[in-house]
């Protein structure tokens, strides 16, 4: 990926305003791009039901738009995980670690051994909601989250982490607690990302809000097309895996 320095630098920073905006529907349905340099980057997607897909009509989640849109900009890339979910046929990688239901804490327990399998260079982190469910469940879980970007980047000192601030949510008939306890915990984030260094980068997934939800919690399409393009500017403009790796330099 050291070859994607220079030219294709100034080629992705412009793409990073075309591609990343652009309808699903503008998207090269098969996954073809232009022609792509160098070993795949391998990106883990890591959280719960919204990594998943849940709330999306093919469990496609930002995923499948992911994948197109990076494609279209030239990247190599190779999602990589222990589950699969979405529309057979895509044009995209369906792997991933998205898993129902799971909070912060259960994502712990199994991260170490995902990461020695499948060696990721870039993790997207979108993890938290399950947390917001109760003031007990929420509590201390900005604590958990910076202590989960701290496994990811103690066993993958190299690799970039994209971390979320999570969607909103509806929690009819009582909708304010919910959303008041993801406002605390969204605004946590920053800080906890800023404090884990310069290949910890923050994506505002806030954007995405109930206006944009297929229920209480989960995006629907369009929803998770925003999530996408979110996902998709925060990589292009970083451009992880166009710096050298120690043992190329």
């Amino acid at each position: 990926m050291a070859r994607l320095a220079g030219g294709m630098s100034a080629v992705l920073a412009v793409l990073a305003g075309v591609v990343c905006t652009v309808s699903p529907a503008a998207v090269d349905a098969s996954g073809d791009g232009p022609a792509q340099a160098g070993a795949p980057l391998r990106i883990m997607p890591l959280g719960d039901s919204i990594t998943f897909g849940s709330g999306s009509r093919t469990k496609s989640s930002y995923r499948v738009d992911l994948y197109r849109r990076l494609v279209r900009a030239g990247m190599a890339v190779d999602f990589v995980g222990s589950v699969r979910s979405g529309p057979a046929g895509a044009g995209a990688d369906l792997d991933h670690e998205g898993h129902p239901g799971w909070r912060i804490g259960q994502i712990a327990e199994r991260l170490d051994g995902w990461l020695a399998i499948y060696r990721p260079d870039v993790v997207l982190l979108h993890i938290g909601t399950n947390d917001m469910h109760t003031d007990a469940r929420a509590a201390g879980a900005a604590d958990r989250l910076s202590a989960l970007i701290g496994q990811i980047t103690a066993a993958r000192p190299e690799a970039h982490v994209f971390v979320g601030r999570i969607v909103g949510a509806q929690d009819a008939p009582d909708h304010g607690a919910q959303q008041r306890r993801v406002n605390a915990f969204n605004a946590a984030v920053p800080g906890i990302v800023a404090a884990r260094g310069p290949r910890v980068h923050l994506v505002d997934h806030s954007l995405v809000d109930e206006a944009d939800l297929a229920d209480k919690l989960h995006p629907d399409d369009g929803g998770y097309a925003k999530m996408s393009a979110l996902w998709c500017r925060a990589l292009l403009r970083v451009r992880p895996g166009a710096e050298p790796s120690p043992a190329t330099s």
